[in-house]
């Protein structure tokens, strides 16, 4: 019966913090990098450059995450493989086995000393691996034991590998290898392959072909005893990719997109319509369905063999920061980096974010401002320009600095401002010419713009003002930090830093005063003003301060990823911009009523933080503040109430309290991925949060 009032208590709990705003994860953005497929029936299995495996059954129209078991190591996907209702996953972080269609993932690595795995193929109960700088290890029947396959292997960075018969041939960064009939030696098979960097190799009867970096691709009909390069056409020879379907042969590659060949070769074609990002670095057939996995812009889908693609990435949400928001009447811009293959991206969503579409892909996306209808995005490849909400884009760079990377803008009026490693640059003509201010040799990361004054903030804490539009600066001051972000509200001005929190200042920048009272973070990215009300997007989520900062509340509820880059405010929600969670939306007026709840029903003293980092893996810090000594209770329970560990059961003195958790302790109980609740009784109160376990 104890337990059973004490799961009802659990969920009473819980659920009266269900009724309080909750932040929502949209849906996006997404994209990313796709290294390769697995169709296993109706089950199309992509792996990713960071994010893991993820599952469609609809032929990539959605896409879920099936990643439990991978842990850290496994999220570099570069292979997969399906053997009945076997499915590898070849990672750099070693190989995983699924049996249930990536619900689950075993780690099957044990024995196999090398980790970086970039190709897998089946043979009968034979599981092939090449690997990165190691050759060839196979594992017999599943088994447990891996066994080396070396020799006369000299290319030991293994690309590629497929299977015809009982040959099996390795794609390597020395040429083509073969081994037959399930043997220990391979012998080179490379006369007349004049570029021996292979990164893909296919099969259509009888017919080898070899993508190759630089030579493109080379045609054997002898099982590899001698090669022909077949090339015309093919405008881009650096190949990815290459697959089969009928008599049509496809191949991706660097910077050119897919290319089609009916005749072995022969002859190519470009089919690239729609394909908005052109390198591609997996192909895949699904009966009539062509699939493309692409360097940051996820997976394109073509139903006509390539004459026309379009985006199939709902779900497949990517490995990035979400370094930058903006909003133009309905619609929100995301912009992204992605350090995998360094690029960037622009998203937009017309409907809160329920859909984002891929826009932009450029590099490293730094920052975004509008005016009136035009679209500006900082990068670091200089300024891109939008009209018509980002269906097409101009890059505006003319006169900027070398390297032109744009790491902040401003509009004031007609004026475009461009905060880059030497300064500001100003354009009058939106953004076809550029022209530096004068501010030279600072690296400009933020700027706020308060009626005729322009404040620039650098990032070694400096704050330049100009009053006539950058003709003039004048020197007002440090905070210390480095700046990264501004806000203004009246007549206070806010920088949001690099480790030294929130500073304001009331006097433009003559003086500043640390405002960071109830900010557990003072790692602060971004900052947002919606009338009385200032939003902080820090490591540890998101802070509101209803007095210019003199006070912050987390205001966190739900928001599993609390790593917050940007924020923005759109059709009454705010909208916060994470690494590697995508970006997530909470309704205004509900955060603005459960802070006003809260301070009316627990004292501001006795508050119960979030843990961070969250997700974590394998420790978590946990904080608490005490309004004076009692008796504390720290616990850890599973969803199903059942207590895992206790971390604190003793009388405590008043105060700030911080405890970090192990998630490898041995003495705790059912310590596996997933939710956890963290539960703080005191003599008088009691409080939970939700906190997300990750192996």
């Amino acid at each position: 019966m104890k337990r059973l009032i004490f799961f009802f208590a659990i969920v009473v709990l819980l659920g009266a913090q269900s009724l309080q705003a909750q932040w929502i994860q949209t849906n996006g953005p997404y994209g990313g990098s796709v290294r390769c497929f697995a169709v296993n029936g109706s089950n199309l299995f992509a792996g990713t450059d960071g994010d893991g495996v993820f599952l469609s059954t609809n032929n990539g129209t959605s896409w879920t995450a099936v990643n439990d078991g991978l842990g850290l190591t496994g999220t570099n996907v570069y292979a997969l493989a399906v053997s009945d209702l076997n499915l590898f996953a070849g990672t750099s972080g070693g190989v995983f086995l699924s049996t249930n269609n990536g619900t689950n993932w075993t780690y099957i690595n044990t024995g196999l000393a090398i980790n970086n795995i970039r190709s897998l193929a089946v043979m009968d109960s034979n599981l092939f691996v090449g690997t990165l700088g190691s050759g060839v290890f196979l594992l017999t029947n599943h088994g447990s034991s891996w066994t080396a396959v070396n020799i006369g292997l000299t290319g030991t960075s293994v690309n590629a590998l497929v299977v015809n018969g009982s040959n099996l041939f390795a794609g390597t960064n020395s040429g083509v290898f073969l081994l037959t009939n399930n043997g220990t030696s391979w012998t080179a098979v490379n006369t007349g392959l004049t570029n021996t960097r292979v990164n893909s190799l296919a099969m259509n009867g009888s017919n080898l072909f070899a993508g190759t970096f630089g030579g493109g691709v080379f045609l054997s009909t002898d099982s590899g005893t001698s090669w022909t390069a077949v090339n015309n056409g093919l405008t881009n020879t650096n190949v990815w990719s290459l697959v089969v379907n009928g008599s049509n042969l496809f191949v991706g590659t660097n910077s050119g997109g897919v290319f089609l060949s009916t005749d072995n070769g022969t002859s190519w074609t470009g089919v690239s319509i729609g394909l908005t990002r052109i390198g591609v670095l997996s192909l895949a057939v699904n009966g009539s369905n062509l699939l493309a996995g692409t360097n940051g812009g996820g997976v394109f889908l073509s139903t006509d063999n390539g004459i026309n693609w379009k985006a199939a990435n709902s779900g497949l949400m990517r490995s990035s920061y979400v370094n930058a928001l903006a909003v133009n009447g309905s619609n929100l811009f995301a912009g992204t980096i992605n350090f995998t293959g360094s690029t960037g991206s622009v998203f937009l969503s017309t409907n809160n974010g329920a859909n984002w579409i891929a826009v932009l892909a450029s590099s490293f996306i730094y920052s975004l401002v509008v005016n009136d209808s035009n679209l500006f995005a900082g990068t670091a490849s200089g300024v891109f320009l939008s009209t018509d909400n980002g269906s097409s884009w101009t890059r505006v760079s003319a006169g900027l600095a070398n390297p032109p990377y744009v790491f902040s803008l401003a509009v004031n009026g007609p004026n475009l401002f461009a905060g880059t490693l030497d300064g500001v640059f100003l354009s009058t003509d939106n953004g076809t010419s550029w022209v530096n201010t004068g501010l030279e040799g600072v690296y400009v990361s933020a700027f706020a713009v308060n009626g005729s004054n322009l404040f620039a903030g650098t990032y070694g804490g400096d704050v330049f003002l100009s009053t006539d539009n950058g003709t003039s600066w004048v020197y007002t001051g440090s905070v210390g930090f480095h700046i990264l972000v501004f806000a203004v509200n009246g007549s206070n001005l806010f920088a949001g830093t690099d480790g030294g929190g929130v500073f304001l200042s009331t006097d433009n920048g003559s003086s500043w005063t640390t405002v960071n009272n109830g900010l557990t973070n003072t790692g602060v990215s971004s900052l947002v003003v919606n009338d009385s009300n200032l939003f902080a997007g820090t490591v540890n989520g998101v802070f509101l301060s209803t007095n210019n900062g003199k006070s912050w509340t987390a205001v966190n509820t739900g928001l599993m990823n609390t790593t917050v880059f940007s924020l923005a405010i759109s059709n009454s929600h705010l909208f916060a911009g994470t690494y590697l969670g995508g970006v997530w939306r909470r309704p205004l007026s509900e955060i603005v009523t459960a802070v006003e709840d809260d301070f009316s029903q627990v004292s501001v003293d006795f508050t119960l933080e979030q843990n961070y980092p969250n997700p974590f893996n394998p420790t978590t810090t946990i904080r608490y503040q005490l309004p004076k000594a009692t008796h504390v209770v720290l616990k850890i329970y599973n969803i199903y109430s059942q207590e895992v560990r206790t971390l604190v059961n003793a009388r405590q003195s008043a105060g700030v309290n911080v405890v970090v958790w192990d998630g490898r302790d041995q003495s705790a109980k059912e310590v596996s991925s997933g939710i956890y609740i963290y539960r703080l009784q005191t003599e008088e109160s009691i409080q939970s949060r939700k906190m997300s376990f990750v192996r």
